[in-house]
């Protein structure tokens, strides 16, 4: 059942997701290529969070963040990609009302999470190359979890943002969503209510947290900047350099997909390319991240050779 009457009107008891594309070829092909991708990301993710538990050279803030990230991304992306993947072999795919709020919750909360992390870590880099003397007292291990707690509390509250004006829409008339998970903005569209504030809310508060953590990003790398054009050594500067191209990879692939789904005018670009571009920073991003810090770290592939080094001379 979709929807159940109540008094004049149909209140709405759950949705339907439209999904990527009809095309049934097209279909089983983009299941056996995302589904590819999800089990790259619930291995590699784990395999890093596995690794930086285990060996003690990788037991620095820098690594605890990036453990932290791993799980941000795993639960990011399982909570679209398993139902995304379920979808692909039905006709009509379904969400329940109640399913539709859990998933937009989790969406939110992983996907904030995962701005203030790579805000940690930008700030670990600012500290560690910048005032490298003090790096052992500013992130200190009571710092470094009161950074990931403002992570997980600040999700916390932007998903419960999300969650409460969600339940204060109602659904009336059409169920059908335009995407593939239970994004809020196709959902205020389908709502029959007065829907200003409830989109307001939400709005605010991600943009509160997107403008926060780019902010201390933009600053954290100026001065990191600065401090690299100001050393003399050329090694110097270039192993400096090193430590943050891959943090800076993953913040300029992160935040460039968010910035085109939610800074750019909607009218610059059309709802297929909205689900594209969530596609690539929901389940594509979660699967390159372990790649290109397990990649272009130097400590981190160390840390491999000797873990299977273990195992194959054990």
């Amino acid at each position: 059942m979709d929807s159940l009457v109540d008094g004049n009107h149909t209140a709405v008891t759950g949705f339907i997701l439209l999904g990527l594309t009809d095309d049934p070829k097209l279909r089983i092909i983009l299941f056996v290529v995302i589904l590819c991708i999800y089990l790259v990301t619930v291995s590699g993710n784990p395999t890093t969070i596995i690794l930086i538990r285990i060996s003690s050279q990788l037991h620095h803030p820098m690594y605890l963040f990036l453990s932290h990230l791993a799980f941000t991304d795993i639960g990011y992306s399982s909570s679209v990609t398993p139902n995304m993947l379920a979808n692909f072999m039905v006709e009509k795919s379904t969400i329940t009302y109640l399913g539709c709020a859990i998933q937009l919750g989790l969406v939110v909360f992983f996907g904030t999470s995962e701005c203030f992390l790579l805000a940690a870590m930008a700030y670990d880099r600012f500290v560690a190359i910048c005032n490298p003397l003090l790096y052992s007292t500013k992130m200190s291990t009571k710092i470094c979890i009161q950074l990931l707690s403002v992570a997980y509390v600040g999700g916390f509250i932007n998903a419960l943002s999300f969650i409460l004006s969600f339940f204060s829409l109602v659904f009336c008339g059409p169920n059908r969503v335009n995407h593939f998970f239970c994004d809020f903005a196709p959902l205020v569209k389908l709502s029959c209510s007065d829907s200003s504030i409830p989109a307001v809310v939400p709005s605010f508060s991600a943009g509160s947290v997107i403008v926060t953590t780019v902010f201390i990003i933009v600053v954290s790398y100026t001065y990191i900047l600065i401090t690299i054009l100001r050393m003399r050594s050329p090694e110097g500067r270039h192993k400096a350099f090193s430590t943050c191209t891959s943090h800076l990879t993953a913040v300029t692939l992160f935040y460039g997909t968010i910035t085109f789904i939610y800074v750019m005018p909607k009218s610059s670009y059309s709802t297929d390319q909205n689900k594209v571009v969530s596609v690539f920073y929901m389940v594509v991003i979660p699967m390159l991240n372990p790649l290109i810090y397990s990649l272009r770290n130097n400590e981190i592939k160390d840390a491999l050779k000797r873990g299977l080094g273990r195992k194959i001379f054990s």
